[in-house]
């Protein structure tokens, strides 16, 4: 089963290992039973980030928001329609950079939005600014070509 992917479950943080080549069958979790993949960004925290960014075998693109800000909140349409057009490939995730200041600044993250795609644990990307939909695609898909 070498062929296996690492996926955290986004209802209770277990990690799964599914074969790659089930991806894209709607698996879901062994522990809670619930679907992996929901077509809608993952909230993480503190308590949950690190094993969602660093345990998941696909890659993870978070949006370090805030609830008071503007743009953070016309982007979030845009950003849970861009995790049913990325996934099962990606992960999206959204942080809320108010409630987890210690996480934001361990990130140096210095406005919002900001999106930072991981893979394998390791920020490989990093885009400031509101974005539509298409545009998030398209920018995660030429980081991962």
């Amino acid at each position: 089963m070498s062929d296996a992917l690492h996926l955290v479950c986004p209802h209770c943080d277990a990690v799964n290992r599914v074969p790659a080549a089930r991806l894209a069958e709607a698996p879901n979790c062994g522990k809670c039973g619930k679907p992996l993949f929901t077509a809608h960004p993952v909230e993480l925290d503190a308590a949950n980030f690190d094993r969602h960014v660093g345990r998941s075998d696909i890659p993870v693109l978070v949006d370090f928001w805030a609830p008071w800000c503007g743009p953070c909140r016309t982007m979030a349409p845009a950003f849970a329609q861009a995790a049913s057009m990325l996934e099962p490939q990606v992960r999206l995730a959204k942080l809320d950079t108010e409630a987890n200041q210690p996480l934001a600044a361990r990130f140096g993250i210095r406005s919002i939005p900001t999106l930072a795609l991981f893979r394998g644990g390791r920020e490989v990307a990093r885009q400031a600014g509101a974005m539509g939909a298409a545009d998030i695609v398209r920018w995660v898909r030429g980081h991962l070509g």
